[in-house]
């Protein structure tokens, strides 16, 4: 009888791939997973150091699991992820429930970590950088995930050390996979129904890899994929201005399949605060990758990251990231008011004061928010080609996101998902589209 393992994933898009890496390796120990987690053996973690109070979240999610098993045999419980790595030791110490801490860059040594525990009972943790030979070993793992839009690591870590941010010491310098590994990935997800491979990396577009004296970009990537006939759509993130060199740039000419989407954040629309993050880039250097991509592509559209009340940020500070924001008028973004992580230069600053930051963030949380309404209107009476990812449960109804990453619910036959159908969007608000796809009526073609 094949052992159940439950995997709760935090965080971004990196983590969703590394927790289905992780359950391809653990089925070779006899591993099947359940969505019932109190039919589970294993119980897996994985977890995300971005946000605030990402560790509070982590301790609460297990004494919730600890509830749950209060009066049955409780499973293997493994922390994974970001914040397994920055506590490490300190989560054994502190939380007797957790068996196995594991980092990001050990998940190659997860299966011996689990049957060594089920051997002997000895709680451990697993936190040493070692991102080669875990791409060596899941490589050698075929990745079976069986989705329509499909993720793909192509990079780890960074090297910036912008102040605010605790990537570099939880996920290790920049490393970048071999270029024939990514593809042999992409061929294999291809082949479980993938029509659209997002790229991912904490600074994606800084992928650089070496092979017999030549170098291979993301661009190379890029134009790779395009030739797998059965690619429809392709997609990175996330990306740094520092890194959006020209070659990447001129994809958006050559390249028929990458969609006409840009997340680049830049974090602040003001040089002062830029430099205080460390963030290696200005805002002309931001506006000049901008010009440059919309000059080849008027519909390109661009969202970006918004930290508010960083330390030393000013009123006019704040104005000149609202400038910026009419400037561009961002399709989607994601804005936070700062957060001191601990071990980052920024936790040692004075903050803005809070109902400041607060003020702040709802005036340009309401910027943004009605230029995605607005964005999002002009789609309406307009055919949009929906890639259809799932059935929404207890609904009836259809999800997919069109060119532009936006979630489009329509009514449709289950047999659509995994197609590229044409749907026309009857209505829209801030965050979605909704359409129907047995349309009579005229309209233009988005």
């Amino acid at each position: 009888m094949s052992k159940k393992v439950f995997i709760k994933t935090f965080g971004c898009q990196m983590n969703e791939y590394d927790s289905n890496r992780i359950l391809n390796s653990i089925k070779k120990i006899g591993f099947e997973k359940t969505e019932n987690l109190e039919e589970s053996s294993c119980f897996i973690l994985n977890t995300c150091h971005i946000r605030d109070k990402a560790k509070e979240k982590v301790y609460h999610e297990i004494g919730r699991v600890k509830k749950k098993f209060e009066k049955k045999v409780k499973p293997v419980v493994i922390v994974t992820g970001c914040v397994a790595q920055a506590e490490n030791k300190e989560m054994l110490k502190r939380e007797p429930f957790i068996d196995l801490v594991v980092g990001p860059q050990s998940y190659h040594k997860i299966n011996n970590s689990i049957i060594e525990f089920m051997k002997n009972k000895s709680r451990n943790e697993i936190t040493e950088f070692d991102t080669v030979s875990k791409f060596d070993y899941l490589s050698k793992i075929k990745n079976d995930e069986s989705k329509s839009s499909a993720f793909l690591t192509i990079q780890e870590g960074c090297d910036k050390f912008c102040h605010f941010c605790v990537v570099p010491y939880t996920r290790g310098p920049e490393y970048s996979r071999p270029f024939f590994q990514i593809l042999t990935e992409a061929e294999e997800l291809v082949k479980k129904g993938a029509k659209e491979i997002i790229l991912l990396g904490q600074n994606v577009n800084a992928y650089s890899y070496f092979e017999n004296s030549l170098e291979f970009r993301i661009s190379n990537l890029i134009m790779e994929l395009e030739k797998i006939s059965e690619i429809k759509r392709i997609r990175y993130t996330t990306s740094h201005p520092r890194d959006m060199t020209d070659d990447l740039i001129d994809c958006y000419s050559n390249s028929q399949k990458l969609m006409p989407f840009v997340h680049l954040p830049i974090q602040s629309g003001s040089n002062k605060i830029l430099k205080l993050m460390n963030r290696k880039h200005k805002v002309e250097d931001y506006l000049k990758i901008y010009e440059k991509i919309k000059k080849i592509n008027a519909n390109i559209e661009f969202s970006s990251d918004f930290i508010i009340g960083y330390p030393g940020e000013s009123n006019q500070d704040f104005i000149e990231t609202c400038n910026l924001i009419d400037k561009i008028k961002f399709i989607n973004s994601y804005s936070f008011i700062f957060s001191a992580r601990p071990g980052t230069k920024a936790s040692n600053l004075q903050p803005v004061e809070k109902n400041i930051s607060l003020e702040r963030l709802k005036i340009i949380q309401e910027r943004l928010f009605n230029y995605q309404k607005e964005k999002n209107k002009r789609f309406e009476n307009r055919l949009v080609d929906v890639l259809v990812e799932n059935e929404i449960e207890g609904q009836n109804k259809l999800f997919g996101r069109n060119e532009y990453m936006n979630s489009v619910i329509f009514e449709g036959n289950k047999n659509l998902i995994g197609k590229i159908v044409p749907v026309k969007i009857l209505n829209s608000n801030q965050n979605s589209l909704f359409g129907e796809t047995n349309f009579k009526n005229k309209f233009k073609a988005a």
